[in-house]
C-alpha cells in the first residue's frame, strides 16, 4: 500500500506569487495551466503534484528545498502566543487546533494576527490617553508615544529583521567583519576623525567619497553599532520597512522615529544575532556583563537586546527595560514582561534604578512587589554616554532590566536573593494606593486628602477611609 500523502502548499504558493509580483493569470500562463486551477492550488483545494513542483522550479528558477520550507510552525507559534492573552482565558484552544487554523485557513489566520496587533496598539493608545493630564489633547500626535506603542504592540520583536540580520551576520563572519565587508561589498572606506572635524555627528555617510566617517572618541561598542547601523540602512531596507507596511501614524515624526527604532533593532541584531545570542543568554543565565564582553557590545546594548528575545517558537525570558536620567525623565521604555509602566511621569522613587547614580557601574538587584501583589525581579546599573576625550560631554543615565517572578530563577542575579524580601513599589504615585508610603510625591487619584489641623501623619498625605 502506498504511504504517499498529497502535498498542499497553498499559502506558500500564494506567498511566492506575491513575492514575484504577478497575478494568478500570469502564473497560470507561465505554468501552462488555467487561472482557476492556480486559485484552487492556493486555497489548498488541490494538491501540488511533483510535476507542478518541477514546473515551478524550472519556470521561476527556484530551489525546491526553499519552496518546501514551511513557515507554518512560526505562524502557529504566533497564533498560540496571541491566544494566551487574558481576554481569551476562558476559551480552550488546543495547540493542534491552532495548527489546523494556520494550515487550513491562512487568510483568516493573517487577518486575526493583524487584528490583534491593531487591538494592542489601540489598547496602548487608550492607556496613554487616559493617563494624560487634563487639557493635553496633543498626546495622540506625540511621536515618541506613537513609536513606543508600535514597539509595545509587537512585544519589541521583529522576526523578519532578526532573520535578515542573522544571515548578514554570517556573511560578515566570512568576510572578516564589518569594515572588510563594507569595502568588498559597497566599496566604502571607514575613517575615524576627531569630534571637531565631525561637527557634532557620530557617524556620517559620505556618498561622494565612498566613506563612512566615525567620531574617533566613540568607544569600540559604539563604533561597531554605528557601522552595523549604516550597513542595516544599506542592505536591510526591505526588512526594516516591512513592519511599517499597513501601519498608520498620526504624524510623520512618529513614523520616522519608529523607522529609526527598527533600524537600530536591525543593527543590534547584526551585532548580537538572535540564535547565537539567545543560546549564550541561557548558557550564561542572562549575565548582562558577561554577554556584553562575549559579543563586544555595551551593557546597555546587551540589556536592550535581551528584551527582543521573543521570536515565536524560540522565546526566552521576557524582560522589561527602562532608562532614566538623574532628573527621573524616562528616555527609553520597552516592555516584554507585562510590567505596568507609568505612561507619563517618573518611576517609583523606591525602585533601585534611582539609586544607581549613587553607586556607579554597580549592578543593583531588587525584588519588587506592586500593590496588586504582582512580583518582579530587576537589576539596575548606571551607564555613561559620550566622553571619550578630555572635556567631552558625558551623559549619565541609569537602566533597569527586569522580569516577572516566575522567570527570575533563570537569572544569575537571583542567587542568594529570596523572593520574600520584596520592596513594595507603585507604578506612579497617582495610581498607587499605598496610603502609608513616606516617599509619596502626590495623592492617588480618587482619594480624599484630610486636613492636618490636629494630626500630621508621617506620610506626606493623610487620606479619608472612604
Amino acid at each position: 500500500m502506498s504511504t504517499d500523502r498529497p502535498v498542499y502548499m497553498g499559502p506558500r504558493l500564494r506567498r511566492l506569487r506575491r513575492d514575484l509580483g504577478i497575478t494568478q493569470a500570469n502564473m497560470a500562463t507561465d505554468l501552462g495551466i488555467s487561472a482557476s486551477y492556480v486559485a484552487l492550488l492556493e486555497r489548498n483545494q488541490r494538491p501540488l503534484t511533483a510535476d507542478m513542483l518541477l514546473r515551478l522550479s524550472r519556470t521561476y528558477r527556484l530551489d525546491l528545498a526553499a519552496l518546501a520550507d514551511d513557515s507554518g510552525g512560526e505562524t502557529t507559534a504566533r497564533l498560540t502566543a496571541i491566544l494566551k492573552d487574558p481576554m481569551f482565558a476562558d476559551i480552550d484552544v488546543p495547540a493542534i487546533e491552532a495548527g489546523d487554523i494556520v494550515n487550513g485557513f491562512p487568510g483568516i489566520t493573517e487577518a486575526l494576527l493583524r487584528l490583534y496587533t491593531a487591538y494592542r496598539e489601540e489598547q496602548l493608545a487608550l492607556a496613554d490617553h487616559g493617563a494624560a493630564s487634563p487639557g493635553y489633547s496633543a498626546l495622540a500626535s506625540d511621536p515618541v508615544a506613537e513609536a513606543r506603542r508600535f514597539l509595545a504592540a509587537r512585544r519589541n520583536n521583529f522576526v523578519g529583521i532578526d532573520d535578515a540580520a542573522e544571515a548578514l551576520a554570517a556573511t560578515l563572519a566570512e568576510a572578516g567583519g564589518l569594515v572588510p565587508h563594507l569595502k568588498a561589498r559597497h566599496n566604502l572606506r571607514v575613517r575615524r576623525l576627531p569630534a571637531d572635524v565631525m561637527g557634532g555627528a557620530m557617524r556620517r555617510f559620505d556618498r561622494h567619497r565612498d566613506e563612512v566617517l566615525l567620531d574617533d572618541s566613540l568607544d569600540t561598542a559604539s563604533q561597531t553599532f554605528q557601522l552595523a547601523l549604516q550597513l542595516a540602512y544599506l542592505e536591510l531596507g526591505p526588512a526594516i520597512e516591512a513592519p511599517l507596511a499597513g501601519s498608520h501614524f498620526a504624524s510623520d515624526s512618529g513614523e520616522r522615529l519608529t523607522a529609526k527604532a527598527l533600524a537600530s533593532y536591525a543593527a543590534a541584531a547584526i551585532m548580537l544575532p538572535y540564535a547565537a545570542f539567545a543560546r549564550a543568554a541561557e548558557r550564561r543565565r542572562y549575565d548582562v556583563e558577561a554577554l556584553a564582553r562575549q559579543f563586544g557590545a555595551s551593557f546597555e546594548q546587551t540589556a536592550h537586546r535581551l528584551t527582543t528575545l521573543q521570536k515565536p517558537g524560540d522565546e526566552r525570558v521576557p524582560f522589561f527595560f527602562l532608562r532614566v536620567d538623574p532628573a527621573g525623565n524616562v528616555s527609553k521604555r520597552l516592555d516584554g514582561a507585562g510590567f505596568p509602566f507609568a505612561r507619563h511621569g517618573g518611576a517609583c522613587p523606591l525602585w533601585a534604578i534611582h539609586q544607581a547614580f549613587r553607586r556607579p557601574r554597580e549592578v543593583i538587584t531588587q525584588w519588587l512587589e506592586l500593590p496588586d501583589g504582582q512580583r518582579f525581579f530587576s537589576i539596575a546599573r548606571s551607564v555613561t554616554a559620550g566622553g571619550g576625550a578630555f572635556g567631552s560631554l558625558r551623559v549619565e543615565r541609569a537602566i533597569a532590566l527586569g522580569c516577572s517572578a516566575e522567570h527570575a530563577h533563570r537569572l544569575v542575579y537571583t542567587q542568594g536573593r529570596p523572593m520574600e524580601a520584596a520592596t513594595p513599589i507603585g507604578v506612579t504615585c497617582h495610581l498607587c494606593h499605598r496610603a502609608h508610603c513616606t516617599a509619596r510625591s502626590a495623592p492617588p487619584i480618587g482619594r480624599t486628602v484630610l486636613p492636618d489641623n490636629y494630626r500630621r501623619a508621617s506620610a506626606p498625605f493623610g487620606f479619608a477611609d472612604v
